[in-house]
């Protein structure tokens, strides 16, 4: 051991397991305070380090309980000191070894300890510099390049500040940017715990770093649930730009506010039916396994043919129609029903060749009877019409109206009938009841956009894409440039049916579009699940798209393709069990329901007992974070979001005892 660690023991070890040691705290300790040659030295703190000299490293131990001794009369008389009472007891620590840490000061932390330390081992203190090293955050700032002027030095991020150590005094923890960043996280605690500021700081922390090196690249989508970040990040600094948009409620409410800056693009949330999946549509109509999903994919494939007029489309439309309408003029209903069946659906459904121009004449009706004498002539004439082998189109997931798909599904049944299946309309008469639901309901009309209302660039699904990652084409259309880094889509004003079916879509859609990139993550997407047990549950919802599925998928898929997840939830075991296990970090705020903590403690089986013992006792705004963007487990207090998000808890005192009883509007 060299001069400059003697200077600093504090003890020596005097048992040795294979989980834990116990240090006997030299005579000069007072009350656990130790004098050293660098000042003042408090070593009792649960939570702080120690160092065990071997020959080429030392053991990292982390300090898990203290106690003391009193001393017998003989062993005080041993100890060979004057006045026996200056020396009552003897102090221990118990320590547990957290990993190894080399002498030589290029070589980094390794957790885990394979050599342990014999008895009566000199244990030291940690200084700043040791807590650098341990937790691999001494190059906080990564130079870029040396610029002309010797003045301006670019750096980028390594790792960004999370808050200060609540053991070590005025030690700011830092977390790697890469591990944190690149993988998935949770940010779990009870409810007013200080979750909701710990994630604005964590945010706030990469898109404020100033200098020409900003975080320009970043790619955030915030999924808000309460409406709680639009304030907390409407100051962030130049280049750094914001997307806000609100879905709107069931009675219209949310009207848009105006941007408070000109870093923010404010817009009106949409989501066009037909971005849809025909696995979307499904999960919405709740279609089911035999009729009617097979239905629901023929209608959206004709959906295409209500919206294209060309010749290419055009003798399959001929084929589909005269096929119903032979199908039709087949039903043994009465032929004044059938007549008008077939007249209802020309209205909706027609061709150049097959309209009511060219078929009422042969529709005409005279006592019931047809009054064309010929009753051959209307099937021959529909016959030239039907093609061989017909395959009916896919869907292509290109503009269409909403009810258009009501007619669509009507062709498709009779289509349907026209080969034989006779209770095809009964057995789909649910799923003709749940779209007309969705149809008429106002909280899906973000849902139903009219195709002729929107932009082009507004039908498209890569622009809708584009606009939510923050891409502008160049001009030219060479390539992109990033405009905005953070986008929020505020959900405060529906409930979660709605929340699921936005959530869902979009984050396939993002995850689709990453996963067909040329280069592979080379552009990373995080995602920030607010209140992320609403919709990423363990328990499918009642509601007919259950996010978990997508949410499970970029889990188990997303790191290869760039797409991570960080989620907010005050109710760990509510959470999906496959979502939860995919997580790398953990920054766990105040938890006291035994289930939730049984449940952290079952998902993260590598961290220790006592770590997982403090989760109870966190005050408000501290937080445990683990995993690998940290080299071991530390106890911070977050630092403070500016602004901070709209999530301040009720002050009770102060509208209760008032003397005006008035109430502003609600």
């Amino acid at each position: 051991m060299s001069r400059a660690d003697r200077r600093r023991a504090l003890g020596k070890v005097v048992s040795v397991t294979a989980d834990r040691f116990v240090v006997e705290l030299s005579a000069g300790s007072d009350s656990f305070t130790l004098v050293g040659f660098d000042g003042q030295h408090y070593v009792a703190r649960i939570g702080s380090f120690v160092l065990i000299p071997l020959q080429t490293e030392y053991v990292v131990a982390e300090v898990v309980g203290l106690r003391e001794r009193e001393l017998s009369a003989s062993e005080q008389i041993e100890s060979d000191i004057e006045d026996t009472h200056a020396l009552r007891a003897v102090k221990f620590l118990d320590v547990v070894p957290v990993g190894s840490l080399p002498f030589r000061e290029a070589d980094s932390f390794k957790f885990g300890v394979s050599v342990y330390p014999p008895l009566y081992s000199d244990v030291l203190y940690t200084q700043t510099s040791d807590l650098d090293r341990v937790l691999e955050v001494s190059d906080a700032d990564e130079l870029v390049e040396e610029l002309d002027d010797g003045e301006s030095t670019p750096t980028r991020l390594k790792a960004f500040n999370i808050g200060t150590s609540v053991v070590f005094d005025d030690y700011q923890v830092k977390v790697r940017v890469d591990e944190f960043f690149g993988g998935h996280c949770a940010i779990l605690g009870n409810t007013g715990s200080g979750k909701s500021c710990t994630v604005a700081a964590i945010l706030q922390s990469i898109l404020e770093k100033p200098n020409e090196y900003a975080a320009r690249g970043a790619s955030f989508l915030l999924f808000d649930t309460n409406g709680e970040y639009r304030q907390a990040f409407k100051e962030l600094p130049a280049p750094i730009g914001r997307l806000y948009a609100l879905v709107p409620g069931y009675d219209g409410s949310g009207t848009m506010p105006e941007a408070s800056d000109r870093q923010e693009n404010t817009v009106a949330f949409r989501l066009p039916h037909w971005f849809l999946s025909p696995e979307e549509w499904e999960l919405l109509l709740r279609a089911s396994d035999k009729t009617q999903k097979p239905i629901l994919r023929s209608a959206l494939g004709l959906t295409g043919l209500f919206a294209t007029q060309n010749d290419q489309f055009n003798s399959v439309k001929n084929h589909v129609l005269a096929s119903a309408i032979l199908a039709t003029l087949a039903s043994p209903d009465s032929l004044t029903a059938n007549v008008g069946r077939i007249q209802g659906l020309l209205l909706s459904f027609n061709t150049p060749e097959l309209d009511r121009s060219t078929l009422d004449p042969h529709l005409t009706l005279t006592y019931g009877r047809f009054a064309n004498s010929d009753t051959t002539a209307l099937p021959e004439m529909l016959g030239e019409f039907l093609l061989d082998d017909l395959s009916l189109p896919d869907y292509q997931n290109e503009p269409f109206a909403f009810e258009t798909l009501e007619s669509a599904l009507d062709l498709a049944i009779l289509y349907e009938e026209s080969h034989g299946n006779r209770h095809i309309r009964d057995y789909c008469s649910s799923l003709l009841t749940r779209f007309k639901s969705i149809r008429d309901r106002k909280e899906y009309q973000f849902l139903r956009p009219d195709p002729k209302t929107l932009e082009p660039h507004e039908t498209d699904v890569r622009t809708f894409v584009e606009l939510f990652l923050g891409l502008e084409k160049r001009e030219g259309g060479s390539g992109f440039k990033k405009k905005t880094q953070l986008s929020i889509l505020d959900m405060n004003q529906v409930e979660d049916e709605i929340v699921e079916v936005v959530s869902a879509v979009i984050t396939r859609l993002i995850f689709e579009r990453l996963r067909r990139a040329d280069d592979r993550n080379a552009f990373p997407v995080n995602l920030v699940l607010e209140e992320a047990h609403r919709y990423v549950a363990e328990r499918p919802s009642d509601f007919a798209i259950d996010a978990t599925k997508i949410f499970e998928r970029v889990a188990k898929e997303g790191r290869k393709y760039g797409l991570f997840i960080m989620l907010a939830s005050q109710r760990p075991s509510e959470l999906s069990r496959t979502v939860l296990s995919q997580c790398s970090n953990f920054v766990v705020h105040r938890i006291q329901n035994p289930e939730d903590v049984q449940h952290v403690r079952r998902m993260t089986p590598f961290i220790s007992e006592s770590v997982l013992s403090r989760m109870p006792s966190l005050p408000k705004q501290h937080a445990l974070i683990f995993g690998n963007s940290v080299s071991v487990p530390t106890t911070f207090k977050v630092r403070e979001a500016s602004p901070k998000p709209k999530s301040d808890n009720a002050r009770i005192r102060h509208v209760w005892f008032v003397d005006d009883a008035s109430v502003t509007d609600l």
